[in-house]
């Protein structure tokens, strides 16, 4: 048998075991496609510059990492950190953990302090060495607990969730220094599961992003960019790999912050505006890029990722999205949450849902209620789109009805006459978004055939279709030559109950 570890979770295999076992073993959260890291067994030694710590808890296990300066109580923790066994939890807030007591050798200061969220320091509760303990802070506070003139020491990086998970009968069971890959230098980034393992070695299958609270909308952008569950390695430099996917999509500017590994922020003006990064090393904050969540687990993938692979992303909280869902559905789903679901237009429970208020998952979790509007189904039309033969109107289309980021996108019927429907997105996109000529008819246009016109004509940006097949003019009776045919309306026969003025709701039937 061998012995591997897989996102932190150690199992026995039998020898010449491959991926495909191990994930099937662990139950391990993958996707097919999804790129999986492997970080070889190495026989390298412990290093005097090791820079984090992995605390080992009856809770679970998170990673703390030290600051790059010299102090006292980082020299303590480098020396003394391996006989840390067995402290229990003595106290527990809003604010911060406290493991103790035990002796140490601190000179504690007699008065408040400040502190960051996931701070690491000692302290001696009334000013006695004896009665030292490791505190870590939750959230950013200030108080008396007896530290040292140098204050913190160290940062929780992965693994934060532990903390809230901690009661009173936990403890530290051990702490061990952690060797990166990079030190070892030895690692594997593989989208194959005939992948043999050794043992030893330790498998990363996914990443887990917690969601700043202080970020609603960046959130709701970063969902979008994930909506197929991946994150797409588009660049990757010395402080941070980057996904292009929503490049040129205007996210709003929200928290400033400082970009320490690990964090997940969105560039929101000027060139590159829409990329989201996640970093791999620090940075101070930008006014030029909002900081909107932070890996919690993972973060060995994120520095191994190669461009061109994907990897696989879950969030805390996953993203609250009920448009296209039925009303019992989606009040199922918010019970689960605690959030109590108000109806409104068709409250019918065949009726499907095509908006939320508040939009932003965030924001309904703040509130605890959600507003659902639903329509009946014969409002909804369905459709297959032609992502491999009109990439660049696909953009522009998907942007200005809303599918970019909703599953429900929004077309207004704004004419009709003989066999056509023409209809005008509520928003502009075809101000900044460019639909050049593709996929121009030939010879004749399909009835259900979707078209938009391009830059070739002045109504740039109508959209439209046939009830008829025709051979001399597009969809939205343009020539062939300013048409560009993007996919088709898979019923057809639902367009009939509709009027000029309506608006259609669209569900986009083919996506992922």
């Amino acid at each position: 048998m061998i012995t591997v570890e897989v996102n932190y979770v150690k199992l026995e295999l039998p020898e010449r075991a491959t991926l495909r076992d191990a994930i099937l073993a662990s139950n391990a959260p993958y996707k097919e496609g999804n790129s999986i890291g492997i970080l070889k067994k190495s026989d390298t030694k412990q290093e005097e510059n090791v820079t984090e710590y992995q605390i080992i808890t009856t809770a679970g296990e998170f990673t703390i990492e030290l600051f790059a300066t010299d102090s006292p109580s980082k020299k303590r923790w480098i020396e003394k950190s391996n006989e840390y066994r067995d402290i229990p939890l003595r106290w527990s807030s809003r604010d911060a953990v406290a493991f103790g007591p035990f002796l140490s050798d601190i000179a504690p200061k007699r008065e408040a302090g400040t502190y960051k969220e996931y701070e690491v320091l000692f302290a001696a509760g009334g000013g006695d060495p004896r009665n030292t303990h490791i505190i870590i802070s939750k959230d950013r506070h200030s108080a008396e607990y007896g530290d040292p003139q140098e204050g913190a020491f160290g940062k929780v990086v992965s693994g934060k969730r532990v903390l809230d998970n901690l009661g009173k009968k936990d403890s530290i069971i051990e702490i061990k220094p952690v060797i990166s890959w990079k030190q070892t230098g030895e690692h594997l980034l593989t989208t194959d599961l005939a992948t043999p393992l050794e043992n030893e070695e330790k498998v990363f299958t996914y990443l887990d992003v917690v969601m700043s609270p202080e970020s609603p909308l960046g959130a709701e952008h970063f969902f979008a960019l994930i909506r197929n569950g991946s994150f797409k390695v588009d660049m990757v430099s010395s402080s941070f790999i980057s996904d292009h996917i929503l490049h040129g999509e205007l996210p709003a500017y929200e928290n400033y912050e400082p970009r320490t590994r690990g964090t997940v922020f969105l560039r929101t003006v000027g060139y590159g505006a829409g990329k989201a990064f996640i970093s791999t090393d620090d940075r101070t904050a930008s006014i030029l890029h909002s900081v909107i969540g932070h890996v919690d687990q993972g973060m060995e993938l994120v520095k191994m990722a190669e461009t061109g692979h994907k990897l696989l992303v879950r969030t805390t909280p996953p993203q609250i999205m009920l448009h296209g869902k039925s009303f019992p559905e989606a009040e199922e789903e918010m019970a689960l949450y605690g959030v109590k679901l108000i109806r409104e237009g068709d409250t019918n429970d065949e009726a499907l849902i095509v908006a939320q208020d508040p939009d932003a998952t965030i924001e309904i979790l703040q509130e605890g209620t959600v507003r659902a509007t639903g329509v009946d189904d014969s409002k909804i039309v369905s459709i297959e789109l032609y992502d491999d033969d009109a990439p660049i109107t696909l953009d522009f289309f998907r942007h200005a009805i809303g599918l970019q980021f909703r599953p429900v996108g929004v077309l207004p019927l704004i004419m009709m006459y003989e066999n056509t429907y023409i209809f005008k997105a509520e928003k502009p996109a075809e101000k900044y978004k460019e639909i050049l000529p593709e996929n121009t008819p030939k010879t004749k246009v399909a009835a259900g055939e979707i078209g938009v016109t391009n830059q070739a004509a002045k109504r740039a940006g109508m959209v439209g279709v046939k009830t008829k097949e025709d051979d001399l003019f597009g969809p939205t009776g343009e020539k062939f030559i300013s048409t560009n045919i993007i996919g088709r309306i898979l019923d057809m026969e639902k367009l009939q109950h509709f009027k000029e003025g309506d608006k259609i709701y669209v569900i986009e039937r083919n996506r992922e």
